[in-house]
């Protein structure tokens, strides 16, 4: 018969739940009486231990250091009943809910799952499996008195989270967006591959029951299906949890992208009084170097104010708005085509400052529009040709 898929398949799989486990840990530091934390912690060391303990050498290792035949098929049937109590849990703080309601459905799954991690043990010890099986543990004892009825126990209580857990997130995803809803897809895809799982391993025992061989959905189906739940569930868990952060990094670099036009421009405006400090890219959070390009962005618009002509703003504006209807994209353009003349002003005459400072001749105040309103028709018409409302201020 072949074999199963190997030990790193597995290991792999513990290997993903326990990374995002340890994700888990500095929150859980601070926030320790947090139900739902706790869940999500025990669920995901849960289940990376399971995958790690269902290994095959480490099925045989375990035995050997125990000294107990099969004392690996009861820890990870327990473990994985354990598992499966801690993600209905997780789900059932997760999800929003009137609180009473919550500690009851919580207190009923702890109590339900306890008594079923009781029973698996005392099955296992009732049944005194004497012959070491690594692989065909569950097929091999389908007939066997008390370890029958561990293997029956373990898969329902496996399915009935699974179910439940496919329920659950599949209500709660029409109700919420983002990385959040992504996140409960794919645990709705994780958590449809343990009920396959249960199914394959149920049909393998009942076909021995009968009489028939369909080992294979035992030694073959049911570890695959185990091993990509694994590394799909974990993304699942994860992507709500850095999947905001992401988005906001991701934000920060199109913001400096979008910036790059206009910090290209006034990045040699002299800014008396103001302080920039070179920070290193490499060491330096993306939010930190933009708040630190749109400080200095302030500044030098600050510093160009008193050579600032409304009357170079008005006409571009209108010329803007003659090309397209659009007053926001218009009132961006036209800021950008002052900014540049009063650029072209301090460099002509640096020493002189006219009089009458116009910081309030700026509109728009937002740094991204004016930046990208630099690659307008008008602003490079004027850039090109010199805009005739340059010569209005004597």
């Amino acid at each position: 018969m072949a074999s199963g898929p190997g030990n790193p398949v597995y290991y792999a799989g513990g290997a993903a739940l326990l990374l995002v486990c340890a994700l888990k840990l500095p929150p859980l530091a601070r926030r320790r009486r947090d139900p739902l934390l706790w869940s999500a912690f025990t669920q995901l060391f849960a289940g990376g231990c399971v995958m790690l303990l269902a290994a095959p050498r480490s099925i045989v290792a375990l035995n050997r250091a125990t000294g107990v035949t099969n004392c690996a098929a009861l820890v990870v049937y327990a473990a994985l009943t354990a598992y499966s109590g801690a993600s209905l849990l997780l789900i059932i703080h997760w999800r929003p809910a009137p609180a009473e309601r919550t500690r009851r459905a919580a207190r009923w799954c702890v109590a339900a799952y306890s008594l079923a991690v009781l029973t698996v043990v005392v099955l296992f010890l009732a049944g005194h499996p004497a012959v070491e099986q690594v692989t065909l543990f569950d097929s091999y004892y389908a007939n066997t008195p008390f370890i029958r009825e561990m293997i029956v126990t373990y898969l329902l209580a496996h399915g009935v989270a699974a179910i439940a857990n496919v329920t659950l997130c599949r209500r709660w995803s029409r109700e919420v967006h983002g990385s959040l809803r992504a996140g409960l897809y794919l645990l709705v895809a994780a958590y449809l591959l343990h009920v396959g799982y249960d199914i394959a391993r149920l049909v393998g025992v009942g076909a021995r029951w009968t009489g028939h061989d369909l080992d294979f959905l035992i030694v073959q189906v049911s570890p695959r299906f185990a091993a990509l739940s694994a590394v799909i569930g974990a993304v699942g868990y994860a992507l709500p949890l850095v999947g905001p952060r992401a988005a906001r990094t991701a934000q920060a670099v199109r913001q400096l992208r979008q910036l790059h036009p206009l910090w290209r421009l006034l990045r040699d405006v002299p800014t008396p009084g103001a302080i920039r400090s070179a920070l290193p890219w490499w060491r330096t959070s993306w939010h930190m170097l933009l708040m630190s390009r749109k400080t200095a962005l302030y500044d030098a618009i600050l510093a160009l104010a008193p050579y600032c002509d409304p009357a170079v703003r008005d006409a571009a504006y209108r010329t803007a708005l003659s090309r397209c209807p659009d007053e926001t994209s218009a009132s961006a353009s036209a800021d950008a085509a002052m900014i540049v003349i009063a650029l072209e002003r301090q460099h002509a005459d640096p020493d002189q400052v006219p009089g009458g400072a116009g910081t309030s001749a700026w509109r728009s105040k937002d740094l991204v529009p004016l930046s990208l309103a630099l690659a307008s028709p008008v602003v490079q018409d004027l850039r090109a040709h010199r805009f005739p409302a340059e010569s209005s201020r004597p």
